[in-house]
């Protein structure tokens, strides 16, 4: 698919022929409706000031994040599928957009400059939580929370009744699980979980 061709595409399409392509790694068919994204920026601390996407996507809570706020210089965005990452790379030149996998969020963090007093304020999160095996699921958590301040949470949507993060890597990685909005207009109908570290949820 050329430059040419993926920009002229609407984002519907574009995230449709990627999960046709790439179902375990693309985990939507959709991209998320402005609905589900301001619900997901509702939750962000209000001091927020850095803040870490997971799963970029077509760009649709990029762009409700910049919206909001948060400056380019401090938003990393990391996409694991290519052809979505050039197209970030092209809406948002001067976000921090990464290709990369969540895994190795540590280091792509420490690239970027968040991490010690950069650390981010908050992570948000489009991946596909419930299609990982808890192995991942764990490895791509426990990297987040090293990226963030002692306070800090990571909100994530998912399009299943239950909790995107299995119980049982919450209880390992001390993680607090607050569900947030349900988003009945969104495709597929999404809900927000916030999750943060057990001591700082009980202060």
């Amino acid at each position: 698919m050329t430059t040419l061709l993926s920009d002229a595409l609407p984002p519907w399409m574009l995230m449709l022929r990627q999960w046709l392509k790439h179902p375990r790694r693309t985990a939507a068919i959709a991209p998320s409706g402005p609905e589900l994204a301001t619900a997901m920026v509702a939750e962000l601390p209000p001091d927020t000031r850095r803040v870490i996407e997971l799963g970029g996507g077509t760009g649709a809570l990029t762009k409700a994040l910049l919206a909001h706020g948060i400056a380019a210089a401090d938003l990393l965005v990391v996409e694991l599928n290519e052809a979505m990452h050039a197209r970030l790379q092209r809406r948002f030149p001067q976000a921090r957009n990464v290709l990369g996998d969540a895994r190795q969020l540590r280091e792509i963090a420490a690239a970027q400059g968040f991490v010690g007093e950069g650390a981010a304020d908050a992570i948000v999160s489009g991946l596909g939580m419930l299609s990982m095996d808890r192995k991942l699921q764990r490895d791509i958590y426990a990297a987040a929370f090293d990226c963030l301040r002692g306070d800090g949470r990571l909100i994530q949507f998912t399009y299943g009744p239950q909790p995107p993060l299995a119980d049982e890597v919450a209880r390992e990685l001390g993680l607090a699980a607050m569900r947030g909005a349900f988003v009945l207009r969104n495709v597929p109908p999404a809900t927000v979980y916030v999750y943060r570290r057990t001591e700082a949820a009980g202060a």
